[in-house]
């Protein structure tokens, strides 16, 4: 049986496991937002970054990856060494649209509203705030949201928000 994983902030553009192929897909009832305070990719505890999380209402857009079988276990374990660090995601299996019409279910990581790290909405003065200057073990926190707005827009993907907050970030 094949494995999928979707998404949305740096997954899209860096995944970093073998995959089969990689289309556009789209899960509905979830959006993305710059609505989790990184403590250890772009940023530290004592200087939180913010990274995307998929929060609830709308639709997100994002990248669908089909996975080998025989890679599957391989790439549970590195998803889960890398998103679940602080375990600020729930692992839900999703369904998500493809972009050819067809619907799979995909792993997907959910922010989980009751964590320490879980920033609801912030303005956009707020979020500027946090990811300006904010670095973690992955780099600076401004590359990674501008990577991720850069990444959708070349795929044809709007996300009005975040492009604009990229252009304040540049």
């Amino acid at each position: 049986m094949a494995f999928y994983v979707f998404g949305y902030g740096s997954l899209m553009w860096r995944p970093g496991f073998p995959h089969e192929w990689a289309a556009l897909g789209t899960v509905h009832g979830l959006h993305r937002r710059l609505c989790v305070y990184s403590f250890v990719h772009r940023g530290t505890r004592e200087r939180p970054g913010l990274v995307m999380g998929l929060d609830a209402g709308g639709e997100c857009a994002g990248m669908v990856f089909k996975v080998a079988k025989t890679a599957a276990e391989d790439v549970l374990a590195y998803l889960r060494e890398r998103e679940q660090v602080t375990m600020v995601y729930k692992e839900q299996t999703l369904p998500v649209r493809l972009s050819g019409g067809e619907t799979v279910r995909a792993l997907t990581y959910v922010v989980d509203t009751a964590h320490e790290q879980y920033a609801g909405r912030l303005s956009e003065d707020e979020t500027v705030a946090h990811v300006r200057g904010a670095v973690g073990r992955s780099g600076r926190n401004e590359d990674y949201v501008i990577a991720t707005a850069d990444h959708l827009v070349e795929a044809g993907v709007a996300d009005p928000a975040l492009t604009r907050l990229a252009m304040r970030l540049r």
